[in-house]
């Protein structure tokens, strides 16, 4: 069924119409700003040769308040309930959220590990106990995303013990004894055996710097939990692939440990040619469109369904197999799919644009806008390595003029200072360092 929605902004509220105002893997920890492939950093603002910042009808310029805004990646929430900011999410009447199914995929991920364990049980216990066990990468211990996979990999396992209504999604440092108070043994059953399942090990890969999902501090991780109890791990899960590829390549492929992770970045899915588990696609060629065509329609001052569930004037549009619209919570989720070693030559290229939303707009109908873009940590191997390069693809089928701010994946004042002075952009997209601090971007666009 497709879903419409129509978009209706601030501006026309008042009477007016919106002006036409005028992380990639770069190793560094600061994060410099970084131009789209189509801009140069010392470009003038777009205003400057598109007329002026005014509205052509009124004269009036657009306030900062009133611009289309999407977040995305991260969903404004309470880091600690995982309760939605209601407040972020409608901002104004072109504010929206794009991300993926958290729950849909993080189902997706137990289930795969759990098959797998199934499917190769004769040789999946390496050392004969009748106890598989496995250790858990956790990237951040107040991220929805993280707490969901966390979650995910408990239930299918059997693992999972309740906490205030919902699976406990907190490290267990090590549980080789089995008597964790955060987790509990569980139980497959294949072909007529039973075996324990256990999560020896669990922890948030955090660096000394603060910044968390990180790659090294999972490496080093494997290499403790390995030294200490080596042969009793027969499958490692990480929440993300960037962790799950620094585990696999330090430890688990030398002594040929399945490894799953989550995102199907490129290398994670040529891993699986050599003994990666699997991972999960969340469909970062949908994300990355609808983060930039929501924005697109906003600008246009079209149905905000265009192009997404109804066909454009290209030809663009979605079906309702890759993703979903929830209306209360103003968000577009992508649905995420396993990649296997059944599926995986057809995911090998992770910055390839989703070919139903491949065609060029026409600049006469929809004329260049100027883009302000964060990604909130620049060494993100997902979202420098997937998610910007296929933002920069269709920034410009969509005719956006991007400027892409890479932060330091620590403080929301290394990415905030660098919005000094927004009212040179018709448009902004943010994603935050946490969850909890959407006012410190609306804050700013309020002034």
């Amino acid at each position: 069924m497709k879903r419409k929605v129509v978009s209706m902004t601030m501006a026309v509220l008042l009477g007016l119409s919106l002006a036409a105002c005028g992380s990639n893997d770069t190793g560094s920890d600061t994060g410099s700003t970084q131009a789209s492939d189509t801009q140069e950093a010392t470009e003038a603002p777009a205003g400057d040769d598109a007329g002026s910042d005014a509205d052509t009808d009124t004269g009036a310029a657009a306030a900062n308040k009133d611009k289309p805004l999407v977040w995305f990646n991260r969903q404004p929430s309470n880091s600690s309930t995982g309760e939605l900011d209601t407040a972020a999410l409608n901002f104004n009447a072109d504010t929206y959220y794009v991300g993926f199914d958290a729950n849909q995929g993080a189902e997706l991920q137990g289930t795969m590990v759990k098959e797998y364990i199934e499917a190769n049980i004769d040789k999946i216990d390496r050392n004969g106990d009748g106890t598989i066990g496995y250790v858990l990468a956790i990237g951040d211990i107040g991220h929805n995303d993280s707490i969901a996979r966390t979650r995910g990999v408990r239930k299918a396992l059997g693992t999972g013990l309740e906490k205030d209504g919902n699976i406990n999604s907190e490290p267990v440092g090590t549980n080789t004894d089995g008597v964790s108070e955060i987790v509990q043994d569980g139980e497959i059953e294949v072909g007529g055996k039973k075996y324990v399942v256990r999560e020896l090990a669990s922890q948030e890969m955090k660096n000394s710097a603060g910044a968390t999902w990180d790659a090294a501090t999972a490496g080093n991780a494997i290499g403790t939990w390995s030294s200490s109890f080596g042969d009793q791990i027969d499958i490692v899960a990480s929440n993300n692939d960037g962790m799950g590829m620094s585990m696999f390549n330090a430890w688990s492929k030398e002594n040929e440990v399945p490894t799953f992770g989550y995102d199907a970045n490129s290398d994670a899915v040529a891993a699986i040619a050599e003994g990666y588990g699997g991972t999960i696609s969340q469909h970062a060629d949908v994300q990355a469109y609808l983060t930039l065509r929501v924005l697109r329609n906003a600008l246009d001052g079209v149905d905000v369904d265009t192009g997404i569930g109804t066909e454009d004037e290209a030809g663009n549009v979605l079906t309702d197999d890759v993703y979903v619209y929830r209306e209360d919570e103003r968000s577009y989720y992508a649905l995420n799919v396993a990649v296997t070693a059944d599926n995986y030559q057809d995911f090998t290229d992770s910055t390839k644009i989703y070919d139903p939303v491949s065609s060029q707009l026409d600049e006469g109908s929809h004329a260049k806008k100027k883009v302000w873009l964060n990604i909130y940590n620049a060494s993100d191997n997902f979202l420098s390595s997937t998610y910007q390069p296929l933002l920069q693809n269709y920034d410009d089928i969509l005719n956006l003029d991007v400027e892409y701010i890479g932060g330091d994946g620590q403080t929301e004042s290394n990415v905030t200072n660098r919005l000094g002075n927004p009212s040179q952009y018709d448009a902004f997209a943010i994603n935050m360092v946490k969850t909890d601090n959407a006012a410190s971007y609306t804050s700013l666009l309020s002034q």
